[in-house]
């Protein structure tokens, strides 16, 4: 898609947050704290317009470093049973007969499918094309398509939006992608818009519940922690030693640790190479932050197999390219998206210790 000047003309009312909203490449995949930590106290008109831009220039939400649950109370109780129901696989026969899911699952079970959806996508085609809207080829493509939008619904249970919600805001993702589909495999782009529209909701409730400001707290008290005990204890501090500085659980200290070392990396990886220099000039160039900063990371990544190296490369654009999604790294190598995830957490992981 090609984007003209005059659809960018949004008005986010802050320069620095406008420049950085406009620099970001078309296909980025955009990690959710940077981006809550970007619209913090950001007004509804704000918000809305990143996310209407963000949709245009087609980036990925990446949601992998916000916390599984953002909401406390009765909501909080039913998210955890949702995402165990659903992952024990008994989701509709668990809920009682009267519950508002049950039901709407149940409506969605009955709505009647028939057609091939490779021979209909085609049809799609040629009826957005022509400008029509909600013909018969978009409701029988939606019926076949409604149970996608539960499932991959299911995969997000947890994150701190009720899953009634999240397969509603899944279908909107579908009926999107059937208006905007002209070309390629139709599963594919359909099943990316639900994803991204899923994403979304999880990211407005985690934006309306504060978090972009508690993670923005939380990383500025893990830099204050980590830099007094650095100085006092004249060595690295453990994770254990952070949390009781900044009176947390050892685990939100990682969680925080890992959101701060990830966006390193990626804002690292992003940083234009260093022009080439006289030969005189070749140790000031070595004497800089970013040389070492790059140094140390190719040090780092050669204490780990080839493929691991490789997949960390891919997934967060170190070697100059856009950082890639699960999906598309797993294409890349071979593995399936179980497979990558397991083993970028293991590398990090590896990472982490050296």
């Amino acid at each position: 898609m090609i984007i003209s000047q005059e659809q960018l003309n949004f008005g986010f009312g802050d320069d620095s947050f406008e420049q950085w909203m406009l620099s970001i490449e078309p296909g980025t995949v955009l990690s959710a704290a940077q981006l809550l930590t970007a619209l913090d106290n950001s007004s509804e008109d704000v918000v809305e317009d990143t996310f209407a831009l963000l949709e245009m220039k087609g980036v990925c939400l990446n949601i992998d470093d916000l916390p599984r649950y953002s909401q406390d109370g009765e909501a909080a109780l039913r998210l955890r049973r949702e995402e165990q129901l659903v992952k024990d696989g008994n989701l509709m026969e668990s809920l009682a007969e009267t519950d508002p899911l049950r039901m709407y699952l149940q409506e969605i079970a009955a709505v009647p499918t028939c057609g091939d959806i490779q021979l209909l996508s085609q049809e799609l085609i040629q009826a957005n094309h022509s400008g029509e809207e909600e013909t018969d080829v978009h409701t029988a493509v939606m019926n076949l398509s409604l149970s996608r939008v539960v499932e991959l619904a299911c995969s997000y249970t947890g994150r701190g939006v009720l899953l009634t919600d999240l397969i509603q805001e899944g279908s909107v993702g579908l009926w999107q992608s059937l208006s905007d589909y002209a070309e390629g495999d139709f599963e594919a782009f359909r099943d990316e818009k639900i994803h991204w529209y899923l994403a979304k909701a999880v990211i407005l409730q985690a934006h309306s519940a504060g978090v972009g400001q508690k993670m923005r707290r939380m990383a500025e008290d893990y830099r204050a922690v980590d830099e007094r005990l650095l100085a006092e204890l004249g060595r690295n501090p453990t994770a254990e030693e952070i949390a009781e500085g900044m009176h947390v659980s050892v685990r939100e200290a990682e969680e925080t640790a890992k959101m701060l070392e990830n966006a390193r990396i990626l804002n690292r990886a992003k940083q234009p190479e260093p022009e080439a220099l006289p030969q005189e000039e070749d140790q000031a160039v070595e004497d800089t932050a970013y040389f070492r900063m790059r140094q140390r990371i190719a040090e780092l990544l050669s204490g780990l197999s080839e493929q691991d190296a490789r997949l960390l490369s891919l997934r967060y654009g170190l070697e100059g390219g856009l950082p890639l999604d699960v999906a598309q790294t797993g294409a890349r190598l071979g593995l399936t998206n179980e497979e990558v995830m397991q083993k970028e957490a293991a590398a990090l992981a590896k990472l982490r210790q050296q």
